[in-house]
């Protein structure tokens, strides 16, 4: 008996309790809704705006992004289409705004694996392992082969048709570390320079790494780092054999073997391989240790900026080339 007394008494309480609650504010529950609704509208429509404004880049017919920056007044970084002299469209990413923008991303040279040696993946060396019979490799830095995509430039080798199409006066380079969205490229660089002499006229306005020639060493402005910053991505032993503030193309090393870019240094001794990238199939020095898109960046254990071994920093960083 006394159990169902106390029963009713809890009932009775909570009955209670709920008639005096405070009474849902019905209108301001209504206007938090509609702020919500409305926030979510405005994203779609900003979404949805700034998709077609990028849809809208299809439109513009131009070989370079300095066409497309001259010609439609853009100035936004970002992916753009362009066309060949034959016609062929294709997607690219534009720098509009370094150095008076109008900069067209061509190739990158990622290195997936230091420690595969010439084996798949070292498109811009050799897929085909340390080869006498291929001393050129893939042959990709003179050839017309494209590979990868613009958006993807940090995380595999790409190549596209303006790194043989367009005819260039100037290039500029960004080292990026790997897997880096697009967007957030030109922050995240740790090194971003270009050239300003209009060199590569006397080259055909393309490649340089296209003969089978020793190349200059051109002066570069730095657009992020500088001398002393360029120096310590690389080794303490290839300090002593470079300097810093140019870019070199088709450096030679003491076995003969050809490198395709020295980036931010000009060779002084004979050990490029341990700051330059990309080349030919073939290395004869400890074969097959040498032979690869980042060549001996590793010579002394990965990423330990120690001897002859790049930094950690440099090792696993995309290197991205742009025509002007």
């Amino acid at each position: 008996m006394l159990y169902h007394i106390l029963l009713l008494l809890v009932v009775l309480v909570s009955v209670e309790h709920e008639s005096f609650a405070a009474p849902v504010n019905e209108e301001l529950t209504n206007s938090n809704t509609i702020r919500d609704v409305n926030i979510t509208q405005n994203l779609t429509r900003t979404t949805f705006e700034h998709l077609e404004k990028l849809r809208n880049r299809s439109s513009y017919v131009a070989r370079s992004c300095k066409e497309i920056k001259d010609r439609y007044n853009e100035h936004e970084d970002g992916l753009y289409y362009l066309t060949t002299a034959n016609g062929m469209v294709y997607q690219t990413f534009c720098d509009m705004t370094t150095a008076g923008g109008g900069w067209t991303l061509v190739a990158s040279v990622h290195e997936n694996s230091v420690y595969g040696k010439c084996t798949v993946g070292d498109r811009w060396s050799s897929q085909q392992g340390n080869n006498a019979n291929i001393p050129d490799g893939d042959g990709n830095w003179s050839n017309r082969n494209t590979f990868g995509t613009a958006e993807s430039a940090t995380s595999d080798d790409f190549k596209n048709p303006g790194y043989y199409d367009i005819v260039a006066e100037d290039m500029s380079v960004w080292h990026v570390p790997n897997t880096f969205a697009l967007e957030h490229w030109n922050l995240a660089a740790i090194l971003r320079y270009h050239t300003n002499n209009r060199f590569l006229r006397l080259y055909g306005g393309t490649s340089l790494s296209s003969s089978s020639n020793r190349r200059p060493a051109i002066t570069i402005v730095y657009d992020h780092g500088d001398r002393e910053s360029t120096t310590k991505l690389y080794g303490p032993n290839p300090r002593r054999e470079f300097e810093a503030g140019f870019i070199t193309f088709r450096a030679i090393n003491n076995e003969r073997a050809a490198m395709a870019i020295c980036s931010g240094v000009k060779p002084t001794g004979c050990n490029s391989e341990t700051y330059c990238i990309g080349g030919g199939g073939y290395f004869p020095e400890y074969p097959p240790h040498q032979c690869g898109d980042f060549p001996a960046f590793d010579w002394d254990r990965l990423g330990q900026s120690q001897g002859w071994s790049a930094s950690k920093e440099m090792t696993e960083a995309a290197v991205l080339l742009f025509y002007r």
